[in-house]
């Protein structure tokens, strides 16, 4: 770290010198233009990059078992072009990978296939994706899930539950789409200016995003449990508290989302308190579904521990609201 005084000229601007070897690797000289900004700790950003395009970033990866796996990373870590590659010819199982990794990721394409390899490339241009548009999308599919699961549940409707499942891939898409911008914009500051958002936002949109795919993730489980019953409903002593307390962590739900979106700590508070007494039926319903066949308490069991979870991954999200 260097130390440089502030100098004042006759006119009463300030001036500070910046590090010759620094000026000299960012290529600047005379008359060159840098980018000036203050960051959300009171920092200065002076970014020599201003006048620079973003490169195109490349990477090339081979063939494994992991091939489907390793393609996504390399989606989230930002790159536009990923070549895949196979020493001799590439196996048919190897482009089945790939394709079915491109219909998981937003915005990557084909665009050059042979023998031996595939080239995919991602057609987005980060600064035209608003983070908070994707997360709200995000999150409208796993709350629409969410509440289809408890009419699937309470009518004992297969039909509806697969169709649940099957929403859950869209949710991976955009959940995968905004932890690539995310990481983009977090690597390239002037991206911050563009979309108005700040690094913390940043981070606390990863975080809530994970948790909305989470919240996915048991209406899925859920659905799970009404395929299992075998379209049998389970008795009304049961499915109807336990309907209403899916209805309540619903309403849960939702209100952290809308807390965290509008910063209303109120609203935050509310779904704390919605919790608690979530969880007190929860229990109160846990106790009572004993005496019923098993394969039934185990269906019970497994929907109120999916419940549960959403109520804690509701509460977190709400909690991000406080530390604003």
């Amino acid at each position: 770290m260097e130390l440089r005084k502030v100098q004042e000229t006759g006119g009463g601007t300030n001036l500070i010198s910046i590090p010759k070897d620094w000026a000299k690797r960012s290529g600047l000289g005379r008359g060159s233009l840098v980018a000036v900004s203050v960051g959300d700790d009171g920092c200065l950003i002076v970014d020599p990059r201003y006048n620079l395009a973003r490169g195109i970033e490349t990477v090339t990866i081979h063939p494994s078992a992991y091939l489907e796996r390793e393609i996504t990373g390399r989606y989230l870590l930002g790159y536009d072009i990923i070549q895949v590659e196979a020493e001799k010819r590439m196996l048919a199982s190897d482009r089945d990978h790939v394709k079915q990794a491109v219909q998981r990721l937003i915005g990557l394409e084909i665009i050059e296939e042979d023998a031996h390899k595939i080239v995919l490339q991602c057609l987005l241009e980060p600064s035209t994706f608003p983070p908070e548009k994707i997360l709200r999308r995000e999150d409208l599919i796993a709350s629409g899930m969410l509440k289809d699961v408890i009419v699937a549940l309470h009518e004992g409707d297969q039909h509806l539950a697969r169709s649940i499942i099957e929403r859950d891939d869209e949710v991976d898409r955009l959940y995968f789409l905004l932890v690539r911008l995310l990481r983009t914009t977090i690597l390239n500051p002037r991206l911050t200016e563009k979309l108005q958002i700040s690094l913390i936002d940043c981070l606390d949109y990863r975080l809530v995003a994970s948790l909305v795919e989470s919240v996915a993730d048991c209406s899925v489980d859920m659905a799970g449990s009404v395929l299992k019953m075998s379209g049998t409903q389970m008795p009304s002593e049961l499915n109807q508290p336990l309907s209403e307390l899916g209805i309540s962590v619903h309403e849960i739900h939702e209100k952290a989302m809308r807390a965290f979106f509008s910063k209303d700590l109120t609203l935050a508070e509310e779904t704390k308190e919605l919790r608690s007494q979530a969880i007190s039926s929860s229990r109160q319903l846990n106790s009572t579904h004993t005496g019923y066949p098993s394969d039934l308490t185990t269906r019970a069991s497994e929907v109120l521990s999916s419940l549960s979870r959403i109520c804690d991954y509701s509460v977190d999200i709400s909690d991000l609201v406080m530390a604003k």
